[in-house]
């Protein structure tokens, strides 16, 4: 996964998502930002929305989960 750092967030979290996205538009993605407790989910195309907020270990079985 190579990082995209997304300029201008308020919220000063360090958001990325893939280089791998997909879409006609190349905006059909999730990004995360990832802090010491939490993982930050939000909608690439909507980044002034709202977003999900997550343990790490939660994150982590998703994440196993989806690539099975």
């Amino acid at each position: 996964m190579i990082r995209k750092t997304a300029a201008g967030d308020a919220s000063e979290l360090a958001w990325f998502k893939s280089s791998h996205s997909s879409g006609n538009d190349g905006n059909s993605c999730v990004e995360i930002a990832i802090t010491r407790r939490t993982v930050h989910i939000r909608d690439s195309k909507n980044t002034e929305g709202p977003h999900l907020t997550l343990p790490p270990t939660v994150w982590s079985d998703f994440l196993t989960y989806a690539v099975k």
